[in-house]
């Protein structure tokens, strides 16, 4: 996927350094060209020796010695005698690992005072960083903006892991796992167009996301706590590797993603109508949204008035889409189920009698795993009886996980993707 690219790896003063070298293993068995760019603090925890031996060029650490004789590939007519602005016209991907709070800040301000962040300032490759630290250095709040402001302008994140930290601390902020930060560099370059398609290319992936609402009358709704995070992160993620993703949503507050088809829709019924159409030539159906149980058997067509008397609403069952949609052949299918005990159990029953390829579980009771959070702790099963348990980690980081299995779902059809008819 990365042979003949050229991609920057930057490295900064954290104490998980040491795991570039591993990276950049990983790059060079991949057979990309791999450039290193330390700043100063990088090479108190990792020398240059080894990440020069391991990448086959020389480290760039210094923004003031003599260009050296790097190899790799180089843009036609692109030669610049300035050596970071040769790299980074060079690089097809750039990922900073670790990415400490002060280079994300100095990257957030457009502050440019060593090698890798005049890199990052002066490419126009996608940039993924994968954030380390201190759990209350990612909590502070100065941080946190810092990071928003770099998703906004576009670049990607491997998010950072929960577990032990090296300061002794135990929380959010370890580095995420080379297969976290693999996925993120892959899904940046897909999102770029730096690659010929991507595992999902050609397939027509429906997502769903979101709360379903039930109308009492005008003014009122039984709904329920989902945010529509989840959702929008897998169609996002999708997208990125290459698909056509139409997101049909249930009311939320985030704005629709950029490159998919977004289809808005209130009613658990009003989900099922939207379903027919894109389904018919779908080749994946991500079932995120949560979709209400029951409707009242009859709508109010003015306000309910207050009253002294207790109010009876008569509920009727919705139908349980994932049972009783007709898929077309071939359909892969990726449900989720919202469990607090028994948990496996119940999820393994659901992804039996649900017919799933995929099921993503996940309790909002956990730690990390709230409604409206911004994380979350699932566990992936699958219709072969294995199961994968991700840590807490980003809902985004999440999503790329859960769309890395569904794009090896198809990894065994014979032929390009085709089109339903």
């Amino acid at each position: 996927m990365f042979a003949g690219k050229t991609v920057v790896l930057g490295v900064s003063g954290g104490i998980a350094a040491y795991k570039a070298a591993e990276i950049v293993r990983w790059l060079k068995k991949e057979g990309a060209a791999v450039v290193v760019v330390m700043t100063p603090a990088a090479k108190q925890f990792i020398t240059p020796l080894t990440l020069a031996t391991l990448s086959g060029n020389p480290v760039l650490d210094d923004l003031w010695a003599p260009n050296q004789a790097l190899n790799f590939g180089r843009p036609k007519g692109r030669t610049s005698p300035v050596e970071h602005i040769e790299v980074a016209d060079a690089a097809d991907l750039v990922i900073v690992a670790p990415a400490t709070a002060d280079l994300l800040a100095k990257v957030a301000h457009g502050l440019g005072d060593d090698m890798v962040t005049t890199v990052i300032l002066a490419t126009r490759a996608p940039v993924v960083f994968a954030p380390a630290m201190n759990v209350q250095m990612l909590e502070n709040p100065i941080v946190q903006d810092n990071l928003a402001t770099l998703r906004r302008r576009g670049y990607r994140f491997a998010d950072p892991e929960t577990g032990e930290l090296a300061c002794g601390w135990e929380g959010r902020g370890r580095l995420a796992s080379l297969e976290a930060i693999a996925a993120a560099a892959r899904a940046a370059m897909v999102a770029n167009h730096t690659m010929p398609g991507g595992p999902l290319a050609g397939r027509r992936v429906i997502v769903t996301a979101g709360p379903t609402i039930e109308a009492l009358d005008p003014v009122r709704a039984l709904t329920n706590h989902s945010s529509g995070k989840m959702g929008y992160a897998l169609a996002e993620a999708c997208r990125d590797l290459g698909a056509q993703v139409t997101l049909i949503s249930g009311p939320t507050a985030l704005a629709a993603p950029p490159g998919v088809t977004t289809i808005a829709i209130e009613s658990a019924l009003d989900l099922a109508r939207a379903l027919k159409g894109p389904l018919a030539k779908a080749h994946a159906l991500v079932m995120a949204a949560a979709v209400a149980d029951w409707r009242p058997a009859k709508r109010a067509p003015q306000k309910l008035k207050r009253g002294t008397k207790a109010l009876t609403l008569e509920l009727l069952p919705n139908p349980d889409l994932l049972k009783t949609l007709e898929r077309p052949k071939g359909l892969k299918v990726v449900g989720f189920a919202l469990e607090t005990e028994q948990e496996l159990a119940g999820a393994r029953r659901k992804l039996v009698e649900k017919r799933c390829d995929l099921l993503v579980l996940n309790n909002p009771t956990r730690p990390g795993s709230h409604f409206g959070g911004d994380t979350n702790e699932v566990t992936i099963l699958d219709a072969e009886g294995g199961s994968e348990h991700l840590p807490v980690l980003a809902k985004r980081a999440a999503a790329e996980r859960i769309a890395a299995r569904l794009a090896a779902l198809f990894q065994t059809a014979k032929g390009p993707a085709r089109g339903r008819r």
